[in-house]
């Protein structure tokens, strides 16, 4: 069993940055990959970055690249998301996740086999 538990949500305005933290714990933790995800209301979840874990290979959706940075810390189990440049349309919950059985496709929810608890982002035009 993995648990993940994200931070650094919170309210900003419009062209702020926030820097989100997800910590993995429980059993022996090499995923292939952690991706972060978000869901606006009304809307459905949506793909915003990945890692792989061990060779660091990053994927970003098409809205925020340029803008957001994911990264990740091996040792201390955690995958990171700096977002710089933030558009109200930013807003949303934003939930890790940990992928243990593939390689492929790693922009798909289903991919991933634990979660976190989410954390809201708002950003203030």
């Amino acid at each position: 069993q993995v648990q993940l538990v994200e931070s650094g949500g919170g309210l900003v305005q419009a062209g702020g940055s926030l820097r989100l933290s997800c910590a993995a714990s429980g059993r022996t933790f090499s995923p292939y990959s952690m991706g972060w995800f978000r869901q606006a209301p009304g809307k459905d979840r949506e793909f915003v970055a990945a890692i792989q874990w061990t060779s660091g290979n990053t994927y970003y959706a098409d809205s925020v690249k340029g803008r957001f940075t994911i990264s990740r810390d091996n040792a201390k189990n955690t995958v990171y998301l700096q977002m710089n440049s933030l558009k109200p349309e930013d807003t949303a919950v934003y939930y890790c996740a940990a992928n243990l059985r593939t390689i492929w496709r790693i922009d798909q929810d289903i991919r991933y086999d634990y979660w976190g608890q989410g954390t809201q982002v708002t950003v203030s035009s």
